[in-house]
């Protein structure tokens, strides 16, 4: 199937258009023209990734829209400057493994998709926060500012754009050189396995599932079918994705494509706009509704029909299938109640969508000890609940999205090996929001394949 129409009509959007409206959530910085100079830098530098691969995901989109097969949206709630190789490579076994366990049970191809390679700005909900009566700037991300609280740490530093771009750079050819040189190869299930997921109640069910997968590849090899012969034994399409946030950063990776005339966001494969900055007149719905990338949306609990309809209008007016995912965060509490009468709107508007259930950001509170965190059961009971919502409107439950880590972090509460308050402190290493550690990541990934398999839970 081939999305591509470089025949649809012209419209007044070029990648600067976004400046004629509000944009939202944007860094003061101190010196704009420190700024602009930066940005005719990135203009000037390679794509991160291309347009063909852009259109390759949103055929798969399609697929997933269609209901014949699963998006994974997984990864890092902010990514790190510091992030060593190793934890780039333990986040995405993890999403090996979760996208294994669904494969297997459910029968359907998995699209993966990593916030990962981009996801370095974040959204905040004040400008400044107070410390001790100490008043400065909020953290941002990376590709802002700095997490340490301190004036000069916390001012907002043009130049960390370079690295941004240096950085995803980077993680890019770690993810192709893994996802495509032999470490997906499915004759590795086994050695996915890290010994502290292996402990695990989830982990030693994955063990016995890897052994299932090894009596099957060695029958395909009995009969003449390797991974020399066969190539998706051995290697899997993985696909970049972060919020679209700081738009100078995403205009000036912006390209046209010279196959199509169409522009792309090259900075990664899909991009999405947050909760915060869906305004239907706003800069980030403006920019995005011009590049040919596939889409996201994310869609809180306040989100009416009326507003849903207006974005599917504005983001994909030729209802293109696979352009435009809607993200759900309602929360545990809200999402059967908020969900279908969105789920039915845009049924009959006939928008070919990709529903996906976002059940973290809906769940996050305070532990006694300050921490921000999430329980597993609430992850799991939002992810139950979409489900349930679909299944009374009748649509197809498309995927899930979700921030996680390889690394045997304490953050969320509850799993398998399950985390208690008392343990939030011992490895509570995010830069911003509670992610599933491994083990919870893959006791998540069987929950899930019941719901798909089962459609109960």
């Amino acid at each position: 199937m081939n999305t591509t129409d470089s025949s649809r009509p012209a419209t007044d959007w070029d990648p600067q258009s976004w400046r004629n409206h509000v944009a939202l959530q944007q860094p003061e910085w101190p010196d704009e023209a420190v700024h602009s100079d930066i940005l005719k830098q990135l203009f000037s530098l390679p794509p991160l990734v291309f347009a063909g691969e852009a259109r390759e995901l949103t055929d798969r989109l399609a697929e997933v829209a269609a209901g014949q097969a699963f998006l994974l949206q997984a990864g890092d709630c902010a990514e790190s400057f510091d992030t060593a190789a190793d934890s780039i490579r333990d986040r995405l076994r993890v999403i090996l493994q979760m996208a294994v366990v669904l494969t297997y049970y459910t029968g359907v191809p998995v699209v993966k998709v990593g916030r990962i390679a981009g996801q370095f700005a974040k959204p905040r909900s004040n400008d400044t926060e107070t410390v001790d009566g100490v008043e400065l700037p909020s953290f941002r991300g990376h590709i802002v500012n700095d997490v340490s609280f301190s004036s000069k740490a916390r001012t907002a530093d043009p130049t960390r754009l370079l690295t941004a771009y240096n950085r995803a750079a980077a993680t890019l050819n770690l993810l192709r050189a893994f996802t495509k040189g032999g470490y997906a190869d499915l004759s590795r299930v086994h050695q996915w396995n890290r010994e502290f997921v292996a402990d695990s109640p989830a982990g030693q069910r994955y063990e016995a599932l890897a052994n299932e997968i090894d009596r099957a590849v060695q029958f395909m090899s009995a009969c003449g079918i390797t991974s020399e012969t066969l190539t998706d034994l051995r290697q899997v399409d993985f696909y970049t994705s972060h919020e679209a946030l700081l738009l100078g950063y995403e205009e000036a990776l912006t390209r046209q494509d010279s196959l199509t005339g169409d522009w792309y966001d090259c900075s990664a494969h899909m991009l999405w706009i947050g909760e915060r900055t869906r305004q239907i007149d706003g800069a980030h719905v403006e920019f995005l509704s011009g590049v040919r990338n596939p889409l996201g949306c994310k869609l809180g609990p306040a989100a009416t029909s009326e507003e849903v309809l207006a974005l599917c209008e504005a983001l994909n007016p030729e209802r293109v299938p696979g352009r435009l995912t809607l993200i759900a965060r309602m929360g545990a509490t809200k999402v059967v109640d908020q969900l279908p009468a969105l789920l039915a709107a845009v049924h009959e508007a006939e928008h070919p969508v990709v529903w996906v259930c976002d059940p973290m950001h809906g769940n996050t509170f305070t532990a006694d000890d300050g921490r921000k965190t999430r329980h597993f059961e609430d992850v799991l009971a939002e992810v139950s609940g979409f489900f349930a919502a679909h299944r009374f409107a009748g649509t197809h439950p498309g995927g899930v999205h979700l921030e996680l880590t390889g690394d045997n972090v304490t953050e969320c509460l509850g799993g398998g090996s399950e985390v208690l308050t008392e343990d939030l402190g011992s490895r509570y290493e995010t830069m911003c929001d509670p992610r599933l550690n491994g083990s919870q990541s893959l006791d998540l990934a069987f929950r899930v394949a019941e719901l798909l398999r089962t459609g109960s839970a």
